[in-house]
C-alpha cells in the first residue's frame, strides 16, 4: 500500500467519522429520532448509513486537520454539538406541546395525574402526553422528519466542517424561538384556559348566590366535561397550527444554522 492512498484513506476515515458525528449529534436530541425507547444501536446505525451517504454525496469540504490529534478531538466535539444544535430545534417545538397540555391540566383538574413521555423520559402531565401523541403524528404527516434528514445535509453548505460560531445572534434566535415557543403554547391553551376560567367564575357567582350548593362537589367534574368538550371543539384549529408550525420548522433551522456557521 503506498503511502499517498494510506494517507488517502485515513482522511476519508477521519472525513467520515466527523460527519458520523453531526448526524449523531441530530439524532440523539431530535424528535421520532431520538426517543428514548428507541435502542441505541438502532440509532446508530441509522447515522452511520446516514453519513455513509452524505459523505459519498452531499459537497462537505475536507477542514484538513487530521494531523494534529488533539485538535481533531477538539473538533469532532464542535461536530457533535452542530448536531445536537440543529436537533434542538424541532425539540423546542415540541415543547410548545408540553406547555399547552400542562397549562390545560392545571386548569382542569388533570395537573395530578402524570404519564411518562418516552421522549424526555420524564413525568407529564396527561394532557400534555395526548397533545404530543397527535403532534408526533402531525410531525409524521407533513414529512417533518424528512425535512430534519434534509436540513443536516444541507447544513454542510451552511457550516463547513470545523466552523461553529455561538456569537450575540446566535442567542438572540435562541432567545426568539424560546419566546415563540410561549406564543404557541399559549395560542393553543388559550381557548381551553379561557372557558375553564368563565366555569370557575360562573361556579363562583352560584356559590354566592346559593351557599347550600356544594361547588367544590360540582365544580370539578364540571371543569373537566367543559375542558374536553372544548378540547375537541379546538382541535381542527390545533392541527392547523401544529401543521403551520412544523412547515416552519426548516426556515428556522436554516436561519440558526447560518448564525452557528457565521464568522
Amino acid at each position: 500500500m503506498s503511502p499517498e492512498f494510506e494517507q488517502a484513506l485515513i482522511d476519508a476515515v477521519a472525513l467520515f467519522f466527523l460527519v458520523f458525528l453531526r448526524v449523531t449529534g441530530m439524532f440523539v436530541v431530535s424528535p421520532i429520532f431520538g426517543r428514548q425507547n428507541l435502542p441505541v444501536y438502532y440509532k446508530l446505525g441509522f447515522s452511520f448509513f446516514i453519513a455513509l451517504i452524505m459523505t459519498s454525496s452531499a459537497p462537505i469540504v475536507s477542514p484538513g486537520f487530521y494531523g494534529n490529534a488533539p485538535e481533531y478531538v477538539y473538533y469532532a466535539a464542535r461536530e457533535f454539538i452542530i448536531g445536537a444544535s440543529i436537533g434542538f430545534i424541532p425539540y423546542l417545538m415540541f415543547s410548545a406541546i408540553y406547555m399547552a397540555g400542562q397549562m390545560i391540566d392545571m386548569k382542569i383538574g388533570f395537573s395530578m395525574v402524570n404519564v411518562l413521555d418516552p421522549v424526555s423520559n420524564v413525568q407529564i402531565p396527561i394532557t400534555a402526553n395526548f397533545y404530543f401523541i397527535l403532534c408526533m403524528l402531525m410531525f409524521i404527516t407533513v414529512n417533518a422528519h424528512h425535512m430534519v434528514i434534509l436540513t443536516i445535509s444541507h447544513s454542510y453548505s451552511i457550516i463547513p466542517l470545523g466552523r461553529l460560531n455561538m456569537d450575540g445572534e446566535v442567542m438572540a434566535t435562541l432567545m426568539r424561538l424560546f419566546s415563540d415557543v410561549f406564543i404557541v403554547g399559549f395560542r393553543i391553551a388559550a381557548p381551553i384556559v379561557f372557558t375553564v376560567l368563565l366555569a370557575d367564575v360562573a361556579l363562583g357567582t352560584i356559590s354566592k348566590a346559593m351557599p347550600q350548593i356544594n361547588v367544590f362537589m360540582v365544580g370539578m367534574p364540571l371543569k373537566i366535561l367543559v375542558g374536553i368538550v372544548i378540547m375537541i371543539v379546538t382541535m381542527p384549529t390545533m392541527l392547523i397550527i401544529l401543521g403551520e408550525l412544523f412547515k416552519n420548522i426548516g426556515n428556522e433551522t436554516v436561519n440558526f444554522m447560518r448564525g452557528l456557521g457565521a464568522g
